[in-house]
């Protein structure tokens, strides 16, 4: 999710609250203590220089059980930081504390925004010798033609 269509969601609630991918919700005495941009400069293992941004929410909680962070308070964070980091209209990228710092996507299932989980991948498939994945078929969907198919009595069995 980019950071508009984050914002254009947030305005419209009237709490936050962020589900991680396993169901649970992150407690609603969160901290939002990072907004900012992240560039990653790096060469893949294809050795092609890749250039990547992302907009950065780090969510924290402590023992401020009565800590609630408004949507409008949180718009405005964003808002301060487009102004004074220049943000662009890019993809937001979300750290919590799990077992270390999980860094995750972000959706909106209508109610919650959904904590999504990151994967790695090899950006240089064909310069590293993976193959690409085949198609997976069902075999009720495979086509026959009448010279190829097995019927009774055809002789092919």
């Amino acid at each position: 999710m980019k950071i508009s269509e984050f914002k254009t969601v947030l305005a419209a609630q009237e709490t936050i609250s962020f589900q991680l991918p396993d169901g649970s919700l992150v407690p609603s005495h969160f901290h939002v203590t990072e907004v900012g941009k992240v560039i990653k400069h790096f060469i893949d293992c294809g050795g092609t220089e890749r250039l990547e941004t992302v907009i950065n929410f780090q969510l924290w909680e402590a023992n401020d059980y009565d800590h609630r962070l408004h949507p409008e308070k949180l718009v405005s964070i964003i808002e301060l930081s487009q102004n004074k980091l220049g943000l662009p209209d890019a993809e937001i990228e979300v750290e919590y504390q799990a077992g270390t710092i999980g860094k995750y996507g972000i959706d909106f299932n209508g109610t919650s925004f959904l904590l999504t989980n990151k994967l790695t991948d090899c950006l240089a498939k064909d310069a590293c010798g993976i193959p690409q994945e085949k198609p997976k078929l069902k075999l009720i969907d495979v086509q026959t033609d009448a010279q190829n198919s097995c019927a009774p009595g055809s002789g092919c069995c």
